[in-house]
């Protein structure tokens, strides 16, 4: 793999959320307790949440809306841009908490959404959003809502999403649509592997996105990226189970924007099962791993692959990757 050069505008943006962070101190704060919220995971937190938030709006000053330790109960909210504030932080020492009747959520599009906000960060906290009974209802093939995203972005800037832990979204756990100057960095998402659409973080419309050592386990697309996506770099991930990085979803419209300047640097793939797999191939090719010789392809499994090329064997192509076949494996396997 080669050396890849961190964008100028990746770097601009580190540097202006470190210089947010180290000016923590002279924020105006807003305890979230203060307005009502209740700390016991039974009490409907939801207007104390919207209180600070307006609060914070409303001030000249940089601004933290404090969640202290404790479980709280939230329905679906919608923060509102238009602030009076440059700077408005979320630190979050406790966990955030979804219904358990998926049905409160279900029909909304968001959880917690944030649209034509500025200089918004969320740091550190769990956002826990109840997913496992949707996706019940999604498997018996019941006549289920679709499920709400847990955290979107929308038409915003100067953002930044910071150690936080996604917890069984019903649908995709963060959004990021029609944003711009987004850093989200240290940040976890867990559901089960055979969660439906539980995508860890879809791009879309955006510019200038960083997504840095970032563990992404879902059901879907660790990360996918939408149409008008343009200067996102991706960095240090790991991604798994999951459907990998993707650029999907594009072309449904002919006049829709395409995918520009997407940077995805150090990948290593590994333990991946290729099993049960018959058909024909387009091309004389039908097996390639053409892998990284820094990182190369490792515990890779044939397994019971029959593949051909019009009508006649088809050929298999390896670069540096390292693994076995089992059974019958057509074309002959290169591993």
């Amino acid at each position: 793999m080669m050396n890849l050069t961190r964008p100028s505008h990746s770097i601009l943006l580190i540097l202006f959320f470190m210089l947010a962070i180290n000016s923590t101190s002279a924020l105006t704060k807003y305890n979230v307790l203060n307005f009502g919220a209740k700390p016991n995971g039974k009490t409907d937190s939801t207007k104390a949440f919207l209180m600070a938030w307006k609060a914070a709006c409303a001030s000249a000053d940089s601004t933290i809306i404090y969640v202290p330790k404790g479980r709280y109960l939230l329905g679906s909210m919608a923060f509102q841009g238009g602030c009076k504030s440059p700077q408005i932080i979320f630190r979050i020492d406790g966990t955030l908490v979804a219904p358990q009747d998926y049905r409160v959520l279900g029909k909304s599009a968001d959880w917690l959404s944030f649209e034509g906000v500025n200089g918004v960060s969320i740091l550190g906290g769990a956002l826990d959003a109840k997913g496992p009974s949707l996706w019940a209802c999604k498997a018996s093939h019941s006549n289920c809502p679709s499920g709400a995203t847990t955290l979107s972005f929308t038409n915003s800037k100067n953002i930044r999403i910071r150690s936080l832990l996604s917890l069984n979204s019903q649908m995709f756990h963060i959004v990021i649509n029609g944003c711009e100057n987004v850093n989200v960095q240290g940040v976890r998402i867990i559901a089960a592997g055979n969660s439906p659409n539980t995508d860890g973080i879809h791009v879309q419309s955006s510019k200038n996105v960083n997504i840095i050592k970032c563990s992404i386990k879902t059901g879907d697309d660790c990360i996918s990226i939408g149409p008008g996506t343009k200067n996102l770099w991706i960095e240090q991930i790991t991604c798994g189970p999951g459907h990998g990085i993707s650029i999907g979803s594009l072309a449904k419209d002919l006049k829709e924007e395409g995918v520009q300047n997407v940077t995805v640097s150090g990948i290593k793939i590994k333990d991946i099962i290729y099993e049960g797999i018959r058909g024909t191939s387009s091309t004389e090719v039908a097996i390639k791993f053409d892998c990284s010789p820094k990182n190369p392809c490792t515990g890779i499994r044939l397994q019971n692959v029959n593949l051909s090329y019009l009508n006649k064997p088809a050929q298999s192509s390896c670069s540096n990757v390292r693994g076995k076949a089992l059974n019958l494996v057509q074309p002959e396997n290169c591993l």
